[in-house]
């Protein structure tokens, strides 16, 4: 026997509700737009109008390893999208974040912003997905969205400062935690689509940050076929950077310090591997490049790599190391009418 809507208003659910028997009902002059019944269907609704316990790992401090850490996620709203999380990417940031590199570490953290899950409730203003929908979420859940910045779909440089995925609103304010848990609660306009199949979802997390950090700068440059771009470093922004610019149809030039990574890059990508510690194969390739993606997170010599840029070639940054980088010689620049350029992850409509 269904509850009542009398009943319903009282408990105040939100949002649609999927019943196993697919006997529907309309409520009226409640929150709930449509419901259908099943004989579980009660103690769902009544389950996430409540905060839901989320299991996670933590780092507490910035010596020890991550442990267990049990905390509730707000209940979810009418423009939320609750998520079961499947996978969750490991991203060099969770590293900086959980070991206070950067210096602006809330504690405790619970890092991961390479989310990948199924929708499990939606609120009744939501529109774009529904309960069972594969979902992810970035590292964004928030924005001020009323700067020049968030009205042109740029979300990541909002003036106000948009929220993390964890670790709380840039310019400070209360914590948030992140994808190394069980679940999520984020605003619809900040949840992605994936259309993948269930086969792939491991390999699409790392595409909610890596992917989009490295796509960003290559596509606002303009990376496609005649452009010979570089990229330095082949770590988990470096491999992601490789294989976007050869499917943009730019010839690729990977720069690394290891020779034994040679063959992964070529695997990868890379119509050519230079080692950058040799000087032979690095003058080889001087003023040849329109575009260097450089996505180190150690300080390194700028001037060797700007060294290789044509006139009026451009290299960005994304790699965000914890001291800063030797400033670059000035002539490099000037005589060339070189570029150096940073560049911070994605808006929410090109992820």
């Amino acid at each position: 026997q269904p509850p009542s809507p009398a009943a319903l208003r009282e408990e105040k659910p939100w949002g649609w509700a999927q019943g196993r028997d697919g006997n529907c009902t309309d409520v009226l002059g409640g929150t709930v737009q449509r419901l259908c019944w099943s004989t579980d269907l009660y103690r769902q609704i009544k389950q996430v109008n409540e905060m839901a316990k989320t299991y996670s790992y933590a780092a507490q401090n910035a010596k020890d390893a991550l442990k267990p850490f049990t905390f509730e996620r707000r209940a979810p709203g009418a423009d939320d999208v609750q998520i079961d999380i499947l996978y969750c990417g490991v991203c060099h940031s969770d590293l900086h974040t959980v070991r206070n590199e950067w210096n602006n570490t809330l504690y405790p953290s619970v890092p991961g912003h390479e989310i990948v899950g199924r929708v499990t409730a939606v609120g009744g203003n939501v529109s774009k997905f529904k309960v069972g929908d594969l979902a992810g979420v970035g590292c964004m859940v928030d924005s001020c969205q009323h700067c020049a910045s968030c009205a042109e779909g740029e979300e990541q440089y909002c003036e106000n400062g948009f929220t993390g995925t964890y670790n709380g609103p840039v310019f400070g304010g209360e914590n948030t935690f992140g994808g190394y848990s069980d679940n999520i609660v984020v605003k619809e306009k900040f949840v992605l689509r994936i259309s993948h199949d269930d086969t792939n979802l491991a390999a699409v997390a790392p595409l909610l940050c890596a992917g989009i950090t490295t796509y960003s700068p290559l596509h606002h440059w303009k990376v496609g076929p005649g452009k010979k771009v570089g990229v330095v470093g082949l770590g988990g922004l470096g491999h992601m950077a490789v294989k976007i610019a050869h499917a943009m149809g730019a010839h690729v030039t990977l720069f690394t310090t290891p020779p034994n990574k040679r063959e992964d890059g070529l695997r990868l990508g890379a119509d050519q591997v230079v080692v950058s510690k040799n000087p032979d194969e690095m003058a080889k390739v001087a003023n040849s490049l329109d575009f260097i993606l450089n996505t180190v997170a150690a300080p390194h010599n700028l001037d060797a790599f700007l060294n290789l840029l044509k006139r009026d070639g451009t290299m960005t940054l994304v790699g965000a190391p914890d001291s800063p980088h030797p400033s670059p010689t000035v002539f490099n620049l000037i005589f060339k009418r070189r570029s150096l350029a940073g560049s911070l992850i994605g808006g929410i409509q090109e992820t």
